[in-house]
């Protein structure tokens, strides 16, 4: 590893030629990218990002040139993404995370880097390291209370990273988001559900949101109560969302799908676009339902 962090800082100069496609667009004001950098412009983030990495025309502030770059790797920026491993592994205004500097570094070769690529044979592929809160609090901070909803991009990015580390499938969870609240972390439903995935305020409480507006926090309540169902159903996937729909004692008491219109319309359109029957599920999080062995499997 420590070859790993002398290549990392041996790139660091080198990296200044990746974002100079930011720095070579026509001259804007600092107070104009800052103003597009807070719209989610990823190349406005990157060019103040580096402005104030090297106090060029502004003061230099290394930890709101990292926060810029996290923002912009948090939004999908493969450069940022880059840059923001080599601040986590060389511990620039922070401490060093050479596990974290290098999952980020892979993640940016994935996604088609060849600087990243080159230092692939040095690094670390970041075993049990998670990414840094940062990538996800970046886009959280898009959705505050009752505001103008998150966009598509940024909600499929928490998403994809929040939805494995409840066990549950990104895209199942994208579909059902789409059905739930199309994408609108503002949407109220006439039976009060609220938010992204659409929380009724039991549910809510239940898996300790206390606003569900806020993007992420919904998300999160939203996930554990999928997580949560899955175990309960042993997860049959037409099952887990009628429960979703409809509560999971509907589901019990008609032993299925209730004869419902809505539910049954629910189920099948998230099951037109995820057509997986079945998922894998925790076992220990809930007891299995104790209908499942009389369940009509006709639907």
């Amino acid at each position: 590893m420590m070859k790993f962090v002398s290549l990392l800082l041996a790139a660091i100069l080198p990296l200044a030629v990746v974002c100079a496609s930011a720095l070579a667009q026509p001259a804007a004001t600092i107070a104009s990218l800052e103003t597009a950098a807070q719209r989610g412009d990823v190349p406005s983030m990157l060019t103040l990002a580096e402005k104030y990495k090297r106090g060029d025309e502004v003061t230099r502030d290394i930890a709101k040139s990292n926060a810029l770059y996290c923002k912009a790797a948090a939004r999908g920026n493969v450069d940022a993404l880059l840059e923001l491993g080599l601040i986590h592994a060389s511990g620039r205004e922070m401490m060093a995370n050479e596990g974290v500097g290098g999952l980020l570094v892979n993640m940016a070769a994935e996604r088609g880097n060849e600087r990243a690529k080159e230092l692939l044979p040095y690094i670390s592929r970041g075993v049990g390291s998670t990414l840094p809160s940062c990538m996800t609090e970046a886009i959280a901070a898009l959705a505050p209370p009752r505001s103008a909803p998150v966009a598509n991009k940024d909600i499929q990015l928490l998403v994809q990273h929040w939805a494995p580390q409840y066990s549950l499938d990104p895209e199942l969870v994208l579909a059902l988001i789409a059905v739930e609240s199309r994408f609108d972390a503002t949407a109220v439903s006439p039976k009060n559900a609220q938010g992204l995935m659409q929380l009724i305020p039991a549910t809510a409480t239940r898996f300790g949101v206390s606003n569900s507006f806020n993007a992420l926090e919904n998300l999160k309540g939203g996930l554990a109560y999928l997580r949560w169902l899955m175990s309960y159903f042993q997860g049959d996937v037409a099952l887990v969302l009628a429960a979703y729909n409809a509560g999971e004692e509907t589901v019990e008491r008609y032993r299925g799908i209730p004869p419902y219109r809505e539910t049954r319309d629910y189920v099948k359109k998230i099951t037109s676009v995820y057509t997986k029957t079945s998922h894998p599920y925790l076992a220990d999080v809930a007891t299995p339902s104790s209908v499942l062995g009389r369940v009509k499997r006709v639907y």
